[in-house]
């Protein structure tokens, strides 16, 4: 299967804060407080539980498919097949960026073949081999019987299940190629099968699960330590081609990929970055981003990182991308129509790039066969794409598919404990190989996180005017509307949305006292919602001492949280977690859905999260005539308050006693687990 500021003031100081609040103030009761949690209430009609298509959603669809008009601009404006090949080299380098590189040495493989079992028509060989020093793979050698000349190689990528290549749909195929006259080299993706990441040896499970639980832990730590982990499970693959060019049955010549959902993501991007497989035959995989960007909450939560490469939008790849990058080798695309891949976004796909090959005298070498049924590789799309494999492999066309015998789990291991990281405890893990990669790239110099913010998809913050709401889109500016106003224990509490952006909208508190001119104002950011009832006491101490507060929720959380209980298809366990928890688990909920969106559209959640304190600051500074901002928050909260004030030069960092930064290095070389799903910034490691 395929399967988370601010302001108001005349003369400002500016706090934010990110206490453990879970849910937004309009569902949180005081504690101990007598506080009406309503007075801390700023959008006049709360949304509905539910599913629900957010402002914020739109916003990220909306950003995806400006820049897919661009990608086909690009495309249409190619002239002739030079430019398309210049165009492939650009796609190519810009997907090397984007998922940081492959490794720039072939080590030595060291292959051992720890068993053989014979079935009818073939013999199945239990192999390890490594694709980095010390990092190991399992996989599966399907050698037909009777060979007398070299033959066709398939490589069988497989998607979420737990027992990877042991899985029967993955054995089916595999036998069913074999039987058919293929060598066939069927491997455990990272985190799937034997090749546990996260294993508990005395639960004797992982900690996460082997569907998509371990990719989520491990592709997040990825992205900060500047890569994806697209490149590691890619570099299996080549060496995995690697491989299959040392057993003296395989003709090099042709050796073919196919996978289906995760092995259909597998099979196009190791086509796409190795030209020596000869044809691609991925399953459910193929789509339009814009269109799984706008599903996948509802219809398939669960995080699964490498799937959703940074900036594979705003660097105009998509799937088409992946497709061109084969071209002019064989592909044939599998999808279901009922997935939750989005069947229309198979077909646009496939138009775009089959009008490429026709155009340029290929068209017999791109085919798409679509199965009625849900997510699967249905016999009925094998039998036309092992059809078309056949055809390009100079093999006999057959139509029809052999039975196959489905054998146990555990007579498949290549490990005598079924996971090598019991078998091989001196072996590495892709924890160890993603630190060693972090600590390259900090070797290249820090960067500056002011910069990064002010990159070029900044929108441009800095220049927008703050006006009345006339209850028409705001786009750039900042258009203010006032909801109410409450007195509380002698403070003026203000209720205010800031409408920006077009559709997005900031919930925002200003507390102040009436007929006393602050000098300052504090911005106080509660973490993952503002300033809530539970909050109170803490908050007029500061009131007390002369200051002003503003707090404010940022998008996706707080009053602008989607109260939605997300359904896991790979861990229904999930669903059982509290709202609030599984709203920002990393495994499979909202928040960290709208996180991957925001990769992929090039503009990080995290500095997302640093707009809403700009367009904040810009209220508080140009509304209320604050001169001087400053931005803090207690605990936690302090490390995004730092953050901000970094970004920002209009904001300072007021001192406290709390941590003042994302230590993104530390949770690399440390190899966190799981840490806050906001703190997903791409490159974060060397950013200082």
């Amino acid at each position: 299967m395929n399967r988370a500021i601010f302001f108001e003031a005349k003369s400002a100081v500016v706090v934010l804060s990110l206490s453990m609040l879970l849910l937004g103030p309009s569902f949180v009761r005081p504690a101990d407080s007598q506080v009406d949690a309503d007075i801390f209430t700023v959008v006049k009609k709360p949304p509905q539980p539910g599913k629900r298509i957010t402002p914020f959603l739109r916003y990220q669809v909306e950003m995806g498919w400006r820049q897919d008009e661009l990608r086909k601009a690009r495309l249409r404006a190619v002239r002739d097949e030079t430019e398309l090949l210049e165009l492939q080299r650009e796609l190519r380098r810009d997907l090397l960026e984007d998922i940081g590189g492959l490794p720039e040495e072939k080590t030595p493989l060291n292959p051992v073949i720890t068993g053989t079992l014979q079935l009818e028509g073939y013999r199945i060989e239990k192999l390890i081999f490594e694709s980095l020093p010390g990092f190991k793979v399992t996989a599966l050698v399907y050698v037909p019987d009777g060979l007398k000349k070299p033959a066709p190689a398939v490589i069988v990528t497989c998607g979420h299940s737990p027992l990877a290549k042991a899985f029967r749909n993955y054995q089916q195929i595999s036998g069913r190629l074999a039987k058919r006259g293929y060598v066939v080299l069927c491997l455990d993706p990272i985190g799937q099968g034997e090749r546990s990441q996260c294993w508990d040896a005395g639960r004797g499970e992982s900690r996460y699960n082997l569907v998509c639980g371990e990719h989520a832990i491990i592709g997040d730590l990825a992205y900060i330590a500047g890569a994806s982990l697209t490149r590691w499970m890619v570099w299996d693959g080549i060496r995995a081609v690697d491989y299959l060019l040392t057993r003296p049955e395989v003709d090099g010549s042709r050796i073919s990929i196919t996978g289906t959902s995760g092995g259909g993501y597998q099979s196009s991007h190791i086509a796409a970055l190795d030209t020596r497989i000869h044809a691609a035959a991925p399953s459910c995989y193929i789509c339009s981003l814009p269109m799984r960007m706008y599903n996948r909450i509802f219809a398939d939560p669960d995080n699964d990182s490498e799937q959703d490469n940074y900036r594979m939008l705003s660097d105009g790849i998509d799937h088409a991308g992946l497709l061109l990058l084969i071209y002019p080798r064989p592909v044939v695309i599998s999808a279901a129509v009922e997935d939750f891949f989005p069947i229309e976004g198979t077909r646009e796909t496939f138009r775009q790039v089959e009008a490429v090959y026709r155009r340029f005298g290929h068209p017999e070498r791109i085919a798409l066969t679509e199965g009625y049924h849900p997510h699967s590789f249905s016999n009925y799309n094998q039998e036309f794409a092992l059809a078309f494999l056949d055809r390009f492999n100079n093999m006999p066309v057959k139509y029809d598919l052999d039975s196959t015998r489905i054998l146990e789990e555990k007579d498949l291991w290549c490990t005598k404990s079924g996971q090598v990281t019991l078998d091989f405890p001196q072996s590495r893990t892709i924890f160890q190989l993603i630190r060693d990669y972090a600590a390259e790239m900090k070797k290249q110099g820090p960067r500056s996180l002011a910069a990064e913010y002010r990159g070029s998809l900044y929108p441009g913050i800095d220049t927008w005017k703050v006006t009345p709401w006339q209850a028409v889109p705001a786009e750039n500016e900042i258009g203010v509307e006032e909801t109410g106003s409450s007195e509380l224990e002698g403070y003026q509490v203000s209720r205010i949305v800031l409408h920006h952006s077009a559709m997005l909208s900031l919930p925002l508190l200003h507390i102040f006292k009436r007929n006393r001119p602050a000098d300052k104002t504090l911005l106080w950011i509660g973490n993952r919602g503002k300033l809530s009832s539970a909050d109170w006491p803490t908050v007029k101490k500061y009131l007390d001492q002369g200051y002003e507060v503003v707090s404010f929720d940022f998008r996706g959380q707080g009053e602008d949280k989607l109260l939605y209980t997300v359904v896991s298809i790979d861990d229904p366990r999930l669903a059982k977690v509290e709202l609030d928890r599984q709203y920002y688990s990393p495994l499979s909920g909202v928040l960290i859905n709208y996180v991957v969106n925001t990769l992929l559209t090039g503009r990080p959640y995290f500095l997302q999260m640093i707009e809403d304190a700009e367009i904040a600051a810009r209220y508080v500074s140009l509304q209320l005539g604050a001169k001087k901002i400053l931005v803090s928050g207690p605990g936690e909260a302090n490390r995004i308050a730092g953050s901000i004030a970094e970004a920002l030069p209009e904001v300072e960092l007021l001192p406290s006693d709390s941590p003042d930064k994302v230590d993104w290095s530390g949770i690399v070389e440390s190899m966190r687990e799981e840490w806050p799903v906001e703190y997903v910034l791409p490159g974060g490691v060397a950013i200082h």
